[in-house]
């Protein structure tokens, strides 16, 4: 299938599921709101009373996902203009000292927009008496009381949301309805958000569960019971006839309007009118003590409007009358035999009840009933279906009900994040939790991909490739903060702690959560996979902090026979990428972002390692990468249509810029290079992860546990048959024939140029998917397994997605109007974007001294340099050959990021017999491109076009000089221009 012109928004569907049913509820949400409030009244209650930060305070805690966004205006002539540029869901009205102009604004705004819901809120009670006293509006619906109290501000959203949707989700989703009947402001503005509070919050704790299913929960807050605000007897009886079987309870005041008086007791003859119909709970509310007889007579509760415990009794009352309560199981003479109060136990009660029990109740439909008053809408249609007649015996009836009951559960849990369940660690259909807090960057890009998958039918558009995420558990960054604190371990930060030794010592031991311990203990007991343990710090992969690869990752065997022992090696992972925030790696990384390292947070994901076994080593066909956007198209390829690294092998040779095979996914059969460079630049090893070694000390590195394998051990495991072709001596080609003698090029040609696995389309339609998805150029990191798995097919896995931010400023150059005597150095394969006129600094390599077999060395000269950078906080130019932060270090110098982030500016250059080749690592380049740091790449070979002059460089003042490199001052700050679009870049002093 051809799927360079699918689109995203064609193939994204959502799974039919209780989601999307809940979905149907609620059509109508508040999501723009138009704030109308003085200069004077906007601060008090804005600045003064912190009233936004309160306002998205009450909407997480009552885990309310959709809170709207508010625009405030001061005046009459923002708000009718604030009116004609955004569609908005309501208005509040903010009434201060003038009580006139705010009615005057309101009925402007309602001669523009009649269907427009504007309410009024005045500052307290004394502004509502002077109100109430002078002012009558037709054009506002309601007035509420501010007081101080947020929680009015929900009320007020929730009560216009409520109305709209009451109709359409009584149908739809056959919702409850609560029926308040108010007229006072005053007392309406104090009691409608007590009833919104104890409700959501009270059908939160119903939803709860014992399978901590938070999504789940949230979603089903959208069948709480509507609650219905009226003033008058009328109005009320109008809403009892129209949704009387939706009906739940009715809350009234005694004294309202009745045929158009004040009526003493229009609450009593409400009552009345509402039992005559229907028996459900009612409750009248009242400040006068005496009126508690009145609802006896009614068979009413009473409610004191002034009592010191009136949220306990009204949460008493929703919880006793509504039927919040637990499934009763009866015999067949109706005797109570069990009792369930969740979904857990009333499956383990189908699993023990008598034969008669269950068809009892299967006969009166009691099950389903049941689920569906519980929002279990997508479990109870599916049971519903089901007569008696269509089994054989009870137990089949029986099995049925529970295997559906399995069913749903696995279905609801695929692309979700799920709370931490030992029995599920190895499927990877969904992501799964240990722990509160954030996922840090990586996790969340997992738990992104995870969804994404789920949501996309990729069998129907691939056919012949899985796509998968690995088996994902993810611990959150809560544990890492109760880690550091339980311990004692940020000491470590306040005392600055530079021996990595010491360091990783203190963190290896310490002590996780007894909680933690026991989930990993669980986790090795069901897990018998290698893992990768991945770091994921809050400001890893993130899409404005360019923290990649300055953390840990650990693999692990997990193959040793006694768990405890694997539990153990577990926990050292944890522990060591928790230690890798405070390496001096990555302390200078914060110093050079000027971040602190007490504001990082670590998550810790724990990831089935993809791959395959073979004899006592363990690694994948295919690892790669793939980015979105190309810094170094050619022939007519664009910037757009993206990249991707392919490597046998783990991807750690892949992320660590290594020589690896390069390819445009949406041209795969574009090849610029001759034989000769093929054969050259073709990988010569792999990693691997050892399996016969569970003697391993994990503070050695993260290669502790790895074998730097030659690549001819891979032929003999069968792994090259499709990965590599072989160089034929003879008529100087590339062949396929393995039969041959020759070297091994691997270039991946059944894949790529012959389509054995659909691969080239695949990941540019994904690079696509993701772009659209994410609004920014992506990374993703992923492996194929070309072993059969799920449906016969070998599988493609992600493993990471990352944005890649650039920044679209653009420097226009013009070569003709620069004085060619005044270039510093040109380039033609550029990288960033715009124009920086401060840096005054060079530091440039003696390439008289360049030795390839000594850029260890020069990379630490370069970290001691970046260090006096620092100390001075002055950023530079950095000039050198071949790859910087390249792990092959006969390729380039192999820095970190840490030891050459003060570069404004890193230009790579090519030498005479030592050729340039486009940077490949992906932890290096995304903090390259996050950052906008220029990084330029000047061919050796193409000097009338891209050149660094050496001989300027040597005519200014030279500040160090070290055995390799130079540090150089210009007089005056260079002119630095990057224009990321065409490429070009060049770099002018004055």
């Amino acid at each position: 299938m051809n799927t360079q012109h699918i689109e995203l928004s064609k193939v994204y569907k959502r799974r039919h599921t209780d989601y999307d049913i809940f979905q149907e509820l609620m059509p109508f949400k508040v999501g723009q709101l138009l704030l109308v409030a003085t200069y004077y009244d906007s601060y008090a209650m804005v600045r003064e009373g912190r009233f936004f930060d309160k306002i998205f305070g009450e909407y997480l805690q009552l885990n309310i996902l959709s809170a709207p966004r508010i625009t405030s205006v001061a005046t009459r002539e923002e708000a009718l203009e604030a009116l004609k540029q955004t569609e908005f869901d309501m208005v509040i009205v903010m009434a201060g000292i003038d009580m006139v102009a705010p009615v005057e604004m309101a009925a402007a705004m309602k001669k523009e927009k009649p269907d427009l819901p504007i309410l009024l809120l005045v500052n307290n009670n004394s502004d509502l008496k002077r109100f109430n006293e002078g002012v009558k509006c037709p054009s506002i619906e309601r007035v509420f009381v501010w007081n101080g109290d947020t929680r009015v501000f929900l009320a007020m959203i929730k009560y216009v949301e409520d109305l709209k949707n009451l109709a359409r989700d009584t149908e739809v989703g056959d919702v409850r309805v609560i029926l308040l009947v108010e007229d006072s402001e005053r007392y309406y503005s104090r009691y409608l958000p007590l009833l919104y509070s104890i409700v959501m919050t009270q059908t939160q704790n119903l939803m709860e569960e014992d399978s901590n299913d938070q999504i789940q929960r949230m979603m089903k807050m959208r069948v709480r019971p509507k609650i219905l605000l009226v003033s008058s007897y009328e109005e009320a009886v109008a809403i009892v006839d129209k949704y009387l079987d939706n009906l739940l309870c009715v809350i009234s005041d005694v004294k309202y309007m009745k045929d158009n008086i004040h009526d003493e007791y229009a609450g009593v003859e409400l009552i009345k009118y509402v039992k005559s119909k229907v028996s459900i709970p009612c409750l009248l509310q009242s400040s006068d003590p005496s009126n508690a007889e009145k609802a006896t007579l009614v068979n009413a509760t009473f409610v004191d409007k002034n009592s010191d415990n009136l949220s306990q009794e009204i949460s008493d009352f929703i919880h006793e009358k509504l039927g919040f309560g637990s499934f009763d199981f009866l015999n067949s003479r109706g005797v109570k035999i069990a009792t369930a109060t969740n979904l857990r136990e009333f499956v383990k009660c189908l699993e023990e009840i008598p034969a008669e029990s269950l068809l009892f109740h299967s006969k009166r439909n009691g099950i389903s009933a049941w689920l569906m008053a519980r929002g279990e809408i997508n479990l109870a249609k599916r049971l519903r279906p089901y007569q008696i007649e269509d089994f054989d015996s009870s137990n089949k009836l029986r099995q049925t009900i529970l295997n559906t009951f399995e069913q749903v559960r696995i279905e609801r849990l695929r692309g979700r994040v799920v709370m931490f369940d030992p029995s599920l660690v190895n499927n990877n259909r969904f992501v799964m939790r240990i722990g509160e807090g954030s996922f840090g960057g990586k996790g969340r890009g997992v738990a992104f991909l995870s969804n994404f998958i789920e949501n996309i039918d990729f069998e129907s558009i691939i056919p012949d490739l899985n796509i998968s995420i690995p088996a994902t558990t993810i611990i959150g960054t809560a544990e890492y903060t109760n880690f550091i604190e339980a311990n004692d371990l940020f000491s470590l930060v306040l005392d600055e702690v530079d021996n990595e030794e010491d360091i990783q010592k203190a963190f290896l031991n310490a002590s996780l959560s007894e909680e933690l311990q026991g989930k990993l203990r669980e986790f090795v007991a069901h897990m018998h996979k290698p893992l990768a343990v991945r770091s994921s710090g809050l400001f890893e992969d993130s899409m404005v902090q360019p923290f990649a690869g300055v953390y840990s990752t650990y693999v692990i065997p997990n193959n040793h026979p006694d768990a405890e022992v694997r539990f153990n090696q577990l926990c050292t992972a944890i522990k060591l990428v928790y230690a890798s925030v405070f390496s001096p790696s990555a302390r200078a990384y914060f110093k050079a972002v000027n971040y602190k390292v007490e504001e990082e947070k670590m998550a810790v994901i724990i990831q089935e390692l993809v791959g395959q076994r073979s004899g006592d080593r363990y690694y994948p066909h295919i690892s790669g990468v793939a980015q979105s956007y190309n810094y170094y198209p050619y022939s007519h390829m664009k910037p757009e249509d993206g990249f991707a690294v392919l490597a046998v092998g783990l991807g750690i040779y892949v992320v660590g810029g290594e020589k690896a095979f390069r390819f445009c996914p949406r041209h795969p059969r574009l090849e610029m290079n001759t034989i000769s460079d093929q054969i050259k630049d073709s990988q010569t090893h792999f990693y691997s992860l050892a399996l016969d070694n569970n003697d391993f000390d994990l503070a050695a590195g993260e290669e502790a546990t790895l074998n730097r394998l030659p690549i001819k051990e891979a032929e003999e495991d069968g792994t090259l048959r499709h990965c590599a072709s072989v160089y034929d001596y003879q008529y100087d080609r590339i062949m396929n024939d393995f039969s041959h003698k020759g070297p091994r090029v691997v270039n991946f040609a059944n894949i790529i140029q012959y389509d054995y696995l659909p691969l080239s389309g695949t990941l540019d339609m994904l690079l696509r998917f993701f772009r659209d998805a994410l609004g920014s150029p992506v990374e993703i990191e992923f492996a194929v397994d070309m072993d059969k798995g799920r449906r016969g097919l070998p599988t493609l896995y992600l493993l990471q997605i990352k944005p890649l931010i650039r920044v679209e400023n653009h420097a226009d150059i013009n070569l003709e109007e620069i004085d060619p005597q005044k270039i510093v150095l040109q380039s033609n394969k550029g990288m960033g974007n715009g124009c920086i006129d401060y840096v005054k600094d060079v530091i440039y390599m003696d390439i008289t001294k360049f030795d390839r077999t000594k850029t260890d060395l020069m990379a630490r000269e370069m970290e001691e340099l970046n260090k006096m950078m620092v100390r001075e906080n002055k950023e530079y130019i950095l000039i050198g050959p071949g790859r910087w932060g390249t792990r092959d270090k006969f390729t380039g110098i192999p820095v970190l990021w840490s030891q050459i982030a003060k570069a404004r500016v890193i230009v790579e250059m090519g030498l005479p017999n030592f050729p340039l080749d486009a940077s490949l690592g992906s932890h290096f380049f995304h903090n390259v491109t996050s950052m906008n740091v220029g990084y330029f790449s000047i061919q050796h070979s193409s000097s009338n076009k891209e050149w660094v002059n050496l001989d300027i460089l040597a005519q200014q003042k030279v500040v160090t000089e070290t055995h390799y490199f130079k540090h150089v001052e210009f007089e005056k700050p260079l002119r630095i221009l990057m224009n990321g679009r065409e490429q070009k870049a060049v770099v002018v002093f004055e």
